[in-house]
């Protein structure tokens, strides 16, 4: 595509895409066309209303799937499987019961969003939620209730975290284009993150949870009849869920003392603790774990097992196919320069810094989905600005976690996590649409407001 230039301006672009998304709404929920094949074809048809040069069309569409298939496939598949021996075991569901003991069953939504919080400091929101889902699916069977009343809450607490708190990507990479301490970026975070989930998660989903009722979906397979009579202790099962979680914490952890500059991340001990600690290797090694500790332990052997960890992937396929497919379409929209164009018509908007670069994030949000691509091209714009400006270190990371806030906006159609969210929890898209996009869009107004006030005192 090097040597393609887009002639399209800025409004022609935005009309497409703004027709194309509606095209998707008016299939999915009007004609109840699958959304697999909807995306496909919305994607080849905005593939050739943009220009994008014909023989580059399909490859377009294919590298934007494999992209977004490449990591969600694995995060997915592997986060099944390790989902499916935690309630094969019968493991999710004396966690469930200790929870639930421990806190009551009126604080369960809360107690979830808490774990998820605590979960969400190094590990990444899609690969924590895969993880949490048989512990949210067993505490809403075990309370008989609405599994968006469970689930909500620890979605919206990954979320928080993954957007707002380093060594997360997103804040990083904002922070190195501003030149922000990315250690006052993660304390400011860090003070933010509770009122922001407490609002936008733990509210919300109960309030989603009262007037939408979806059942826990079957994504680890049908519940088996017979639960084990010898499951394992909790503590045994929360051992197997952090192994993630502490094997992620290296990967995130190196890359943060790296940027701070505490250690070499090009040493090759630094460079092995990172692949270890990269999201598929972790939980491929978490799922071994598992097999082991809550299987071949306690005397499930061969073909048995292999059976168990077999039957979590056909549930998850549609899942993962239709992520992909979100994902492709996002990818044509970047591919067909709509962010470039946009960029350069926002760049003088004329509005305050941390306005600007709120505003400006959202809006390429909102055109092409991807919260990185949104983040990144909003800093490289009002970096310039940032640095010409008399600004004290709390304003500067103040505005890096205000773009960071505007990355995250109404996440729709275009955005392969509103299809993950989705298809997890058994949503249709317009439910989607008034819970999780309204929930997005709630977390990023709360969180660039929360971020002004920072701003003002700083």
């Amino acid at each position: 595509m090097e040597d393609w230039t887009q002639t399209l301006g800025a409004a022609p672009l935005l009309g497409i895409a703004a027709g194309a998304i509606a095209l998707i709404l008016i299939l999915v929920i009007k004609f109840k066309m699958h959304a697999f094949l909807t995306l496909i074809l919305v994607s080849l048809a905005t593939a050739f209303a943009t220009g994008i040069p014909v023989g580059q069309i399909v490859s377009t569409l294919v590298t934007g799937f494999g992209g977004t298939l490449g990591s969600v496939a694995l995060l997915v598949g592997l986060g099944a499987m390790l989902g499916k021996m935690v309630e094969h075991s019968g493991g999710a569901k004396v966690l469930a019961d200790k929870m639930v003991d421990i806190f009551g069953e009126k604080r369960a939504p809360f107690a979830l969003g808490i774990a998820s919080l605590i979960m969400g400091f190094p590990i990444f929101f899609d690969a924590g939620l895969v993880v949490m889902l048989p512990v949210i699916f067993a505490v809403a069977r075990r309370m008989g209730g609405n599994v968006l009343l469970y689930g909500f809450p620890a979605a919206a607490a990954f979320s928080v975290m993954h957007v707002f708190v380093p060594p997360h990507p997103g804040p990083v990479a904002a922070s190195e284009l501003y030149g922000a301490n990315v250690g006052i970026v993660l304390l400011i975070g860090l003070v933010i993150v509770f009122p922001l989930w407490y609002v936008s998660g733990y509210l919300w989903g109960k309030y989603v949870g009262r007037k939408w009722i979806y059942p826990i979906p079957a994504l680890f397979g049908s519940l088996d009849a017979d639960q084990p009579t010898n499951p394992p202790k909790a503590g045994t099962v929360i051992g197997v869920m952090l192994v993630p979680l502490v094997l992620i914490f290296m990967n995130t952890g190196i890359d943060f003392l790296d940027a701070a500059g505490v250690v070499d991340g090009e040493a090759t001990w630094a460079q092995v603790l990172t692949v270890i600690g990269s999201s598929a290797v972790a939980l491929l090694i978490s799922v071994l774990v598992a097999v082991w500790v809550l299987g071949t332990r306690r005397g499930e052997h061969g073909t048995a097992l292999e059976k168990v960890v077999d039957s979590a992937l056909g549930p998850v396929s549609s899942v993962i196919l239709i992520t992909g497919a979100g994902g492709m379409f996002g990818g044509v929209l970047r591919a067909s320069g709509i962010g470039d164009a946009l960029s350069s018509t926002l760049e003088n908007v004329g509005l305050p810094v941390i306005f600007a670069a709120y505003v400006i994030a959202v809006v390429l949000r909102l055109a092409q989905g991807s919260a990185t691509v949104a983040l990144v091209t909003a800093a490289g714009l009002m970096a310039p600005a940032v640095a010409a400006g008399d600004y004290s270190a709390v304003q500067i990371a103040a505005i890096t976690l205000a773009t960071a806030a505007g990355s995250v906006f109404a996440s729709h159609v275009n955005d392969s996590g509103f299809w993950l969210v989705g298809r997890l929890m058994g949503m249709d898209v317009k439910t989607t649409l008034k819970t999780w996009t309204v929930q997005q869009t709630i977390e990023s107004v709360l969180g660039f407001l929360l971020t002004l006030v920072v701003f003002w005192i700083g």
